[in-house]
């Protein structure tokens, strides 16, 4: 697993990071279990989370989770087009709000 974390590191240093932690697995796998529609009291179950309370900590919601939200959002508002891309056209927004993550 080091060799490619390693490799992907190299491709994407700003996004993963050179060695992987048990943490960083867990908190993936429950966030790949939560985006794929599983259950929060299943994802706490098999992380053997004694607390649910504990688990929303690894279920945080991601990127894609949040634009989806907003988009549907804007089509519960009757907007059929929102501009949703228009921050990626200014580089100081998009560094802004990479830094909040």
């Amino acid at each position: 697993m080091q060799k490619y974390a390693s490799l992907a590191h190299i491709a994407y240093p700003d996004l993963v990071p050179s060695t992987p932690t048990p943490h960083t697995l867990r908190h993936s796998r429950a966030m790949h279990l939560l985006q794929a529609g599983v259950n929060l009291v299943y994802i706490r179950d098999l992380l053997g989370h004694v607390s649910i309370q504990t688990t929303e900590i690894y279920a945080r919601a991601d990127s894609k989770l949040k634009r989806e939200a907003l988009e549907n959002a804007f089509s519960d508002l009757g907007i059929t087009e929102p501009d949703v891309k228009s921050w990626e056209k200014d580089p100081k927004l998009k560094a802004f709000l990479k830094s909040l993550a």
